[in-house]
């Protein structure tokens, strides 16, 4: 929220100076056209960072509450992963994107591995997580590079943070979704994409969850944590 308040504030002072320039002092047509074109642009960033800002603020109203057995809705988190691969397989196959959603029998734009079938029980149930499954996937798609592969895993236990140090013993009692996928160059810190990844951490992050997103090279990595939710591997 600090971080989209202060780039709220960039385009607001910046199309307060350029009326203030422009009423300083009689102009021609063409520069008063150009202003307001600059205007224009300057708007509608403010809108999107305005919608976003409203969406983070609702975030913590639909997350994803662990509870108890009698308040639980218990169902395979691959299963919901794969209803949202699913959904955007025609966004995917535009790019010429390839989803391997690891651990599961999908087929869909491209196939993963060895099937495993991991069940959480989540207070508010699987449709609010395939609501946060589906906006982190969505951005991430669109923050892909043509023509390149998008990686998503998922386990139970403690996760390698980006294949990296292994999780303390505390991340024994966690599912973990991961998600890996290609970017050759770094995109504008305020674009759509990056704004609904935005919204998407403070959805998990509202829901107990932990965020974390790494960069090495091309390659950018989303890892989302839900601590204290067993993990079963069939």
């Amino acid at each position: 929220m600090e971080r989209l308040l202060h780039a709220l504030n960039q385009p607001l002072t910046g199309l307060q100076c350029s009326l203030e320039v422009a009423l300083a002092a009689p102009r021609t047509e063409e520069y008063y056209a150009a202003r307001m074109r600059e205007g224009l642009e300057l708007t509608e960033r403010m809108r999107a960072l305005v919608e976003t800002l409203r969406e983070m603020a609702s975030a913590g109203a639909e997350n994803l509450e662990t509870g108890p057995e009698k308040e639980a809705e218990t169902f395979e988190l691959k299963s919901v992963l794969r209803e949202v691969v699913d959904d955007l397989r025609p966004v995917a196959e535009a790019k010429s994107v390839g989803i391997a959603l690891e651990g599961s029998a999908v087929s869909t734009v491209a196939a993963g591995a060895v099937a495993i079938a991991i069940k959480i029980k989540i207070k508010k149930g699987r449709r609010n997580f395939f609501s946060l499954a589906f906006r982190t996937l969505e951005a991430v798609l669109s923050l892909a590079d043509e023509e390149s592969g998008l990686r998503i895993e998922l386990g139970g236990g403690a996760a390698d943070s980006a294949g990296g140090a292994a999780e303390s013993a505390a991340g024994k009692d966690q599912v973990w979704v991961r998600i890996t996928w290609q970017s050759k160059s770094r995109p504008q810190e305020f674009c759509r994409a990056e704004l609904g990844l935005l919204v998407a951490q403070a959805g998990w992050e509202g829901a107990g969850a932990r965020w974390d997103r790494q960069r090495v090279e091309n390659r950018e990595t989303v890892t989302v944590r839900l601590p204290g939710v067993s993990g079963v591997r069939n």
